[in-house]
């Protein structure tokens, strides 16, 4: 049975790489809204983002957080994952950057988020209990191939350390 999971990533820059993993099909997510359908929620604010990802988080068992280029600064994947991990689920970062964009492109490899995350009390970085994987592969088959063979076991994995995290 395939694991339900929350994708988090920057909108903006990596919609297009965040569908091919969809469609890998291995994993459930939540619903990924259109620009239109992003953009409304946003108008709402921040509170209306806030109950979108507790929402969305519901019933999840991992966050994926799919990392391009800026992934790492984005306020509202930071909010995901802190989110995620308080409530008991697994996080696991994958680089998607090697992955085609709608343009036919890559891009630079982005920062670790969960270095900007902290833990016990801010003396320990998430990602010295986290994972950022760096896909296999010289082109964008290859990547995709590479995530297509391990994402299923890289989030048993990340649910895994978050059972055994002891704060």
């Amino acid at each position: 049975m395939a694991r339900n999971v929350f994708f988090s990533f920057h909108f903006a820059n990596d919609f297009w790489r965040t569908q091919q993993v969809r469609n890998i099909g291995a994993l459930e997510g939540q619903k990924l809204y259109t620009a239109n359908e992003w953009e409304e929620v946003k108008k709402k604010g921040d509170a209306a983002i806030r109950k979108w990802i507790d929402d969305s988080l519901v019933g999840k068992s991992c966050v994926v957080v799919l990392v391009g280029s800026e992934t790492a600064t984005r306020p509202w994947v930071l909010e995901e994952v802190i989110k995620g991990w308080n409530a008991g689920k697994g996080v696991v970062a994958i680089r998607i950057n090697r992955l085609l964009d709608n343009h036919q492109n890559t891009s630079v490899a982005g920062s670790n988020p969960f270095d900007a995350v902290t833990l016990k009390n801010g003396t320990v970085r998430l990602s010295g209990y986290a994972k950022l994987m760096t896909p296999a592969g010289n082109d964008s088959k290859e990547v995709y191939a590479s995530i297509q063979a391990n994402i299923e076991s890289w989030i048993e994995d990340a649910i895994t350390i978050r059972k055994n995290y002891k704060p």
